[in-house]
């Protein structure tokens, strides 16, 4: 009774041994492929990198294969290793296309941002240049009887030489009737600059010229500045008896020589300042 007892119990101890060796291990390998595998066929990008996906997919379903049949466990954790591998793979193709899409993304917005500056800056040229014509015509119109002329350094008013007493530089009384209409044209359009130059004709020394041209010129921007104008808006320069724009041979082309003129642009004044005239 007591050695079959012992059969028994020799028994259910084997078939208790047998059935924990037939219980595979738990591979590490497999249940991160397991993972890996799905998370990476799930991404957005996946058709960047779909061979790499497709061999991890193929290596898993082979070492999950090998895991049912519990049998070579070697060739089991080669499968699942190879399905890591390509899984890993496949990732970094993914985030190499998306770092390319970002760069992309940001030279696109860069671009965007420059054409919408370019732009700005054409409209605002363009507006600058509308304000310049309405200006001129606006000058044009409150001027019109004062002879203003069109040329390549802009609007030009001559003044002769009736303002002043020959060889004087203090403006006479009959000169505030014309100044006050350009010190109110001025006013009414800020942005309007006048250089002021002063001409003489040939007669005396041609220092004794350059100064009394330049004086005459400050004479008028001096009256210019008390009725209300801004300085910045104002340069005078002398020029002396080298601009005649008629022969000094005679009184009547010596008088049309001796004169101020008034060059109005839509910038700064200095400008034409410094062309030479």
């Amino acid at each position: 009774m007591k050695f079959n007892k012992r059969i028994v119990l020799s028994v259910a101890v084997a078939a208790i041994l047998s059935a924990c060796n037939a219980t595979p291990e738990r591979s590490e390998t497999l249940e991160r492929a397991r993972t890996l595998v799905p998370e990476t066929e799930q991404s957005p990008r996946a058709g960047v990198a779909a061979a790499d996906i497709a061999n991890a997919r193929t290596s898993l379903d082979a070492a999950n294969r090998l895991a049912e049949s519990k049998s070579k466990t070697a060739d089991m954790e080669f499968e699942a290793t190879n399905a890591v591998l390509s899984a890993q793979i496949a990732n970094e193709r993914i985030l190499i296309a998306q770092a390319n899409e970002q760069v992309a993304d940001g030279t696109a917005q860069r671009q965007a941002v420059l054409l919408q500056a370019r732009e700005r800056d054409a409209q605002r040229s363009a507006n600058q240049a509308s304000d310049a014509r309405n200006q001129a015509k606006s000058l044009e119109a409150e001027l019109a009887d004062m002879k203003l002329q069109k040329t390549d350094r802009g609007l030009v008013l001559t003044l002769g030489d009736v303002l002043f007493d020959s060889a004087q530089s203090t403006l006479r009384p009959g000169a505030d009737a014309p100044l006050d209409r350009l010190a109110t044209a001025l006013k009414e359009q800020p942005d309007r600059k006048v250089l002021i130059e002063g001409h003489t004709d040939n007669v005396g020394s041609e220092q004794n010229n350059m100064d009394l041209s330049e004086r005459r010129a400050q004479s008028v921007q001096g009256s210019l500045i008390r009725q209300g104008v801004d300085r910045s808006q104002i340069t005078a320069v002398g020029k002396g008896e080298d601009f005649p724009i008629a022969s000094n041979d005679s009184a009547a082309g010596r008088q049309s020589n001796r004169r101020v003129e008034l060059i109005f642009t839509d910038g700064a004044a200095h400008v034409a300042a410094e062309s030479g005239r």
